[in-house]
């Protein structure tokens, strides 16, 4: 876990992680300093604390987080009919940031902060979520 990562974790009142911890220690590490939701990962074994895909709801708005959203093709119709409640669909995999909201649906990339692979910086997302109204933005470490 990157040093310069703790203090936003620290601000944190939901850790959510699309996938890929690699080792089931990190889901404890994350939730020494929030709660923490995550979903299974290509690269993650089996664990009952990470199913593929979670739903929930916070701060009065309808979270879906799932590993791999597919191709970039379709990706925002593919995720509407996957999660029709949603607001805000978080999603890895290919650890490319993206964050896209055309007010009825958000879709939220926050890349990576360990494994940056092609991109220039390693990133992660900040989910703002408050009485029914998400937003987000990608930073970078």
């Amino acid at each position: 876990m990157p040093e310069t990562l703790l203090p936003h974790l620290g601000r944190a009142d939901l850790v959510i992680h699309a996938g890929d911890l690699m080792d089931a220690s990190l889901l404890d590490e994350l939730e020494s300093h929030a709660p923490t939701l995550a979903v299974r990962g290509n690269l993650d074994p089996p664990d009952e604390r990470l199913p593929e895909v979670r739903e929930f709801e916070f701060g009065g708005v309808r979270i879906a987080v799932i590993h791999d959203s597919g191709p970039k093709r379709g990706r925002r119709n593919r995720m509407k009919l996957r999660f029709p409640e949603a607001r805000v669909v978080v999603f890895g995999h290919s650890h490319i940031p993206l964050l896209e909201d055309d007010g009825e649906l958000l879709l939220l990339n926050p890349g990576s902060p360990t494994d940056k692979r092609r991109e220039p910086e390693y990133t992660f997302a900040v989910l703002r979520v408050k009485g029914g109204e998400a937003s987000a933005e990608i930073a970078s470490l």
